[in-house]
């Protein structure tokens, strides 16, 4: 490896590097985490695995390996699906570790000055809720007014970079509206709704769908305000101390002491609030894991569907958590209809966040073992809990010429209750 003139910084405060030492040195190194990580099936390349990355990163942390763009390519690769983790006899907790080295070397990484500005422009724009509804209110205007098919034809998106990304953008709507939605009939509890900075501009129908879902069951919804980004996008880029003043402002958002819960239609987003220390003031549940066990469910009709649906289990919702059940339980509250595991859920389908637009040819690797079992399985719908997945897999049908809708478990379940599509 060529050496770096910018060593790892070692007097950081949050994370401290003696920790992130503490927590690689518990790796044992036995490789039963081989075979479930993504990369490293991809490649075999032992320093695509999380063994080798832990290794890499120990390295780094102990002043053993400088700094260099071969080692930082490993960790890019990193899809922080954290399967790695239930497979570990030592519990290592390898999402914290390898979040952790991200934020310690990420003052330290000489990135392309269009690279650094896009990532500005995002993460300020998630960041900040006036910026983002802007935004979102812009890219509506954008779509529908002809700007899109003018700004495609004229080449300017492949000039500035931005073609990749622009071509995800699925049709836009805006988000429900800050406050009360009422029950429909006696109240049975309030929840909060976490809206999702990427969900409330391209998914706004499943969070309608989960405020039509969950008014109609009795309960009233609360949308806070003040509420913003996870922070997950953040914390997967090393950019710590903005994802610990989000973590910040969104407890304040949901300190009201009357709810229930704090449900959310996205595992990206749950498993980060999840984790928030200290807690948010209700438990965070996603949505699907909310109605498996909510009331109300003899007073509302479901249309049957006699559709297989094929069943998407991201990876944060299987891996930290543990509430891949709860979506199939929702959906077989259908009559007539067929749910149905896809096949090859222990692997990561390659969306991952921002991963596929700054790790397209891994990405498409991923995607096409998910678009081959999607073929195979006979389903007329795919359904998953989350966003990025979601336009991932839909963009992998359209590329190959199939039409399947991909939606969210409590979408379906809201048009067989009613809900317009």
């Amino acid at each position: 490896m060529t050496h770096d003139p910018h060593p790892l910084p070692s007097n950081s405060a949050d994370p401290h590097p003696e920790t992130l030492r503490q927590e690689a040195a518990r790796c044992v190194a036995c490789g039963l985490c081989l075979p479930h990580c993504p990369t490293y099936r991809k490649t075999l390349n032992e320093a695509d695995s999380p063994r080798g990355r832990i290794f890499l990163m120990a390295a780094l942390l102990e002043h053993k390996l400088p700094l260099s763009p071969e080692l930082v390519a490993h960790l890019d690769l990193c899809l922080a699906c954290r399967a790695c983790e239930n497979a570990c006899p030592s519990q290592v907790r390898y999402g914290q570790l390898v979040d952790g080295v991200r934020a310690l070397i990420e003052p330290e990484r000489q990135r392309p000055m269009r690279q650094q500005a896009l990532r500005r422009v995002l993460f300020r724009t998630l960041a900040h809720p006036r910026l983002l509804q802007s935004a979102g209110g812009v890219l509506r205007v954008y779509q529908r007014s002809g700007l899109q098919s003018l700004a495609r034809k004229s080449r300017l998106l492949e000039a500035l970079g931005l073609d990749r990304a622009e071509a995800r953008l699925p049709p836009l709507s805006a988000p429900p509206r800050s406050g009360m939605h009422p029950a429909h009939g006696t109240t049975r509890g309030t929840v909060g709704l976490f809206l999702g900075c990427v969900a409330r501009m391209s998914d706004a129908e499943t969070l309608h769908a989960a405020v039509f879902v969950l008014n109609r069951l009795g309960y009233a919804v609360q949308v806070a305000p003040r509420q913003t980004c996870c922070g997950a996008l953040h914390e997967l880029s090393g950019e710590r101390e903005t994802a610990q003043r989000l973590a910040q402002e969104n407890r304040a958002a949901f300190a009201a002491p009357e709810l229930l819960a704090i449900v959310h239609a996205a595992s990206g987003c749950g498993a980060t609030l999840a984790e928030y220390t200290p807690p948010l003031a209700a438990p965070v549940l996603d949505i699907s894991a909310f109605l498996a066990t909510a009331q109300g469910w003899e007073q509302v009709e479901l249309a049957p569907l006699a559709h297989n649906i094929a069943v998407h289990e991201p990876c944060l919702s299987r891996n930290v958590l543990h509430d891949q059940d709860a979506a199939y339980a929702l959906l077989r509250r259908i009559p007539a209809a067929t749910v149905a595991a896809l096949a090859g859920n222990d692997q990561c389908c390659g969306a991952a966040g921002i991963y596929a637009l700054t790790q397209p040819e891994m990405a498409a690797q991923l995607l096409r073992d998910k678009i081959d079992a999607i073929k195979a399985s006979g389903a007329h719908i795919i359904a998953t809990s989350n966003p990025g997945c979601a336009m991932h897999l839909a963009d992998g049908l359209k590329a190959e010429g199939w039409s399947l809708e991909v939606l969210h478990p409590v979408t379906l379940v809201a048009r067989q209750m009613g809900y317009p599509k």
